[in-house]
């Protein structure tokens, strides 16, 4: 399978959140790889899920405006549609919650 990236993904382990619905919808996922363009997401179920959401890495408190590149059942690539933010970002008010979920 040829690799279509301009940069590579770095493996990782890490929890995740896909947020959504201004902060009102969240599932959780597992962050198998990334890169500073996009992502690799392992979800339950990918029906449903919309085009373009924050994705939030637990461990680092940041969140990253993502769109979906490709589907699978159980996962998704994403883009990243620009800078991450910190959740501590006042910009980020209405996500703060999530750190303690």
């Amino acid at each position: 399978m040829d690799d279509r990236r301009k940069v590579p993904r770095k493996r990782v382990l890490k929890e995740g959140k896909i947020v959504y619905a201004d902060g009102l919808r969240v599932l959780d996922c597992t962050i198998r790889d990334i890169s500073p363009d996009g992502a690799r997401l392992l979800i339950a179920n990918t029906v449903g899920l919309p085009d373009s959401f924050q994705l939030y890495e637990k461990s680092s408190g940041t969140l990253y405006p993502c769109s979906i590149a490709w589907r699978q059942a159980n996962s998704i690539g994403v883009h990243f549609e620009g800078p991450a933010t910190s959740i501590h970002d006042a910009a980020n008010k209405r996500y703060a919650r999530l750190k303690f979920s």
